[in-house]
């Protein structure tokens, strides 16, 4: 078993295609929310984030999901793989329920004492009102996600994403502007968007996986589900702390203005393109790796990395020098306000060069993932987190340049790649 380029790319382009998903909504609700206005476009950037944060709980659980099934069937254990899936299924879709209605219930409290703005904190809630439903959906459809990335079958992911944005574009049309519906509008559009893509995926599994080879049948095996509950939730806990500290910076960005704010959304919507490589790439290196070491061939796993790695500066780069030249044309999409384009300007050059530090720092956490050592990922997480904390609180109470608050974010992915990179160079698997 052995990973060539070719290879990873294959893999990795229907899992790049998934994760778009959930960032082509949040791009489609910039692009609308900034044509509402200043305010609506600055409140989807903490509602985002806050939603974000919510959903990360269970992308870590699936993340956790997927080397249990991913170990399996590079083990040739190819029953076990749907055993852990129905277990997994099971859990994020009560899971789902549990945070919906947690979050309708206590997201206006806590937005009332984080957001300085009357304005924004209230147009915050109206878009948490209708998105948090999203969780209903997007969360099940992590579950089947999982089970293809960790059968290496992830074709069908590609057409879950397009059916995602071909619903999500004239529907938030239709609800923002035709029905009136402004920033509630965008987030009911979002929630519909997914529940269609978890449709589509939904069919796709029923009509074309083997049940039988697979082990896909309804039963709770509470012995399964520990195993994946005691893998998944260091995962959980790293996804969800990871985005509750980003949750900080936006907060900390609040109080420069609305109209930092509004610039920091646009910021965040461009960045989220160059994330879905990012991730993607991360997510498919945590596969393999497991499925390399459930082979027996745990020493791939560093070129592994160093493969993935090439091929993610391979086709970044040359977008991010495309994006730099079409700094004008990309902010006209966003917004008409010469006030908001050029706040962003040089924020804008330095995110995109964050990438550079991103893409390692991904990869690498991910191979750690995949050895099965998650408890060692959210300790690292932890300690990254707390140096990044750190150095957001000095900008913070040094600076009110809107560049200087997005360097901590090279501080948090250097900080993570080189922590990881010490890990791995113990040889340390878990089995």
């Amino acid at each position: 078993m052995d990973y060539k380029s070719k290879e990873i790319w294959l893999i990795n382009l229907p899992v790049m295609m998934s994760i778009l998903i959930e960032q082509l909504i949040n791009i489609t609700d910039a692009i609308f929310l900034g044509h509402v206005g200043e305010v609506e476009l600055g409140a989807a950037a903490i509602a985002g984030i806050w939603y974000l944060a919510v959903y990360m709980l269970g992308f870590g659980f699936s993340t956790g999901l997927q080397v249990v099934i991913a170990r399996r069937n590079g083990e040739g254990r190819h029953a076990e793989t749907g055993r852990a899936f129905c277990q997994g299924l099971l859990f994020l879709t009560a899971l789902a329920a549990l945070l919906c209605l947690l979050s309708k219930l206590f997201s206006p409290w806590i937005m009332g004492r984080l957001i300085t703005s009357d304005e924004v904190c209230r147009a915050v809630v109206a878009y948490l009102d209708w998105r948090v439903y999203g969780l209903l959906f997007s969360f099940p459809f992590l579950a089947l996600r999982s089970l293809l990335v960790g059968i290496t079958q992830t074709k069908a992911l590609n057409r879950a994403a397009l059916t995602a944005v071909v619903v999500n574009i004239p529907a938030n049309w239709l609800l923002i502007f035709t029905f009136g519906m402004g920033i509630g509008g965008a987030a009911l559009a979002s929630s519909l968007a997914e529940m269609c893509s978890l449709a589509v995926l939904t069919a796709h599994v029923w009509r074309t996986t083997d049940h039988r080879r697979y082990g896909l049948r309804w039963q709770f095996d509470t012995a399964v589900l520990r195993h994946v509950v005691r893998v998944s939730v260091w995962t959980m806990l790293n996804s969800f702390v990871g985005v509750v500290s980003w949750l900080a910076f936006f907060i900390a960005i609040e109080h420069l203005g609305s109209t930092e704010l509004a610039a920091t959304n646009v910021l965040r919507s461009v960045s989220a393109l160059f994330f879905v490589i990012v991730s993607s790439l991360a997510t498919t290196t945590g596969s393999l790796a497991s499925n390399l070491i459930g082979a027996g061939e745990s020493q791939k796993v560093t070129p592994l990395c160093r493969r993935t790695l090439r091929l993610g500066y391979t086709v970044g780069l040359p977008l991010i020098a495309l994006a730099l030249l079409l700094y004008h044309p990309i902010m006209s999409i966003y917004t008409d306000s010469e006030a908001i384009a050029e706040v962003a300007r040089w924020p804008f050059a330095v995110m995109l060069a964050n990438y550079i530090f991103a893409l390692p720092g991904y990869v690498y956490l991910n191979a750690v993932t995949g050895t099965g050592a998650t408890r060692t990922t959210f300790l690292l997480q932890l300690v990254t987190i707390a140096v990044y904390q750190l150095y957001l609180w000095t900008v913070s109470h040094h600076s009110t340049s809107l560049s200087a608050y997005w360097t901590a974010e090279y501080i948090y992915v250097i900080s993570l790649g080189l922590l990881s990179v010490m890990y791995l160079k113990r040889k340390h698997y878990r089995p």
